[in-house]
């Protein structure tokens, strides 16, 4: 069955290939042509988006990144006026997050927690929750979505991203993506880890979250640029709201 079923895993949720994955390009984080550049590239859109999802400024919120990895998006929302926390199952890639808030001066506070774990501590504590590029790594989708709606306080807002399963995502997320273009390493991604628009809603709106805007994320290959569209055939996120 895939995951994108959304199965509930009696195990810890965490995929130690994932974890180990990710840890051997922590280094990497930061680099801009790296492995991570269409991080780089797109964390200007997500940024833009997350703001006009909670109606203004991040200025002063409360805001919990769940899978935060290196910190790129957490750094950027922090540099807005936010009050950030990272949390992530990778140390190395932690490592690097800390000591880049080191030298950038922009604090955020970063755990090495489970997002459940996290939850069942911190409940209902953050104005808003983003859980970006993250969902499609871990073995219960549906256990982080919960967590995430645990996290957050009445009224505010959960942020997700992810990747379609679909023909056509796997065509461009894989195949272009992971050999033709190789923007990302062999291995990033698993269609079968992939999860349709309509499981996500589902499981949003089953653990108590509001649906608001379904947004897809495109990429130009000639012009080398990713733009926001209407199309959530491969790339897309989900703003809710509890």
């Amino acid at each position: 069955m895939a995951k994108g079923d959304f199965v509930q895993q009696s195990s810890s949720n965490v995929n130690p290939a994932e974890i180990d994955k990710f840890s051997a390009l922590a280094s990497k984080w930061w680099d801009p042509d790296s492995e991570f550049k269409p991080l780089h590239d797109i964390n200007p859109l997500r940024l833009q988006w997350i703001e006009e999802q909670i109606g203004g400024s991040l200025q002063g919120l409360r805001v919990l990144d769940v899978g935060c990895g290196g910190g790129i998006l957490a750094e950027s929302m922090a540099k807005k006026g936010a009050q950030v926390t990272g949390i992530d199952l990778a140390p190395k890639s932690l490592q690097v997050a800390k000591l880049h808030g080191l030298e950038s001066g922009i604090k955020v506070d970063y755990h090495c927690i489970a997002a459940e774990e996290f939850a069942a501590a911190h409940p209902e504590q953050f104005d808003v929750v983003t859980c970006m590029e993250m969902l499609e790594h871990v073995p219960s989708p549906s256990s982080i979505i919960q967590a995430c709606q645990q996290l957050v306080k009445p009224g505010g807002y959960v942020l997700f991203s992810t990747i379609n399963r679909n023909p056509k995502a796997y065509a461009l997320a894989i195949v272009a993506a992971e050999y033709v273009m190789k923007m990302v390493p062999k291995g990033t991604h698993h269609y079968e880890n992939f999860i349709k628009p309509s499981e996500l809603m589902r499981a949003a709106r089953q653990s108590g979250l509001y649906l608001q805007e379904l947004k897809g994320l495109e990429y130009n290959p000639i012009r080398k640029v990713f733009f926001l569209s209407n199309d959530t055939s491969v790339n897309y996120m989900l703003s809710t709201r509890k």
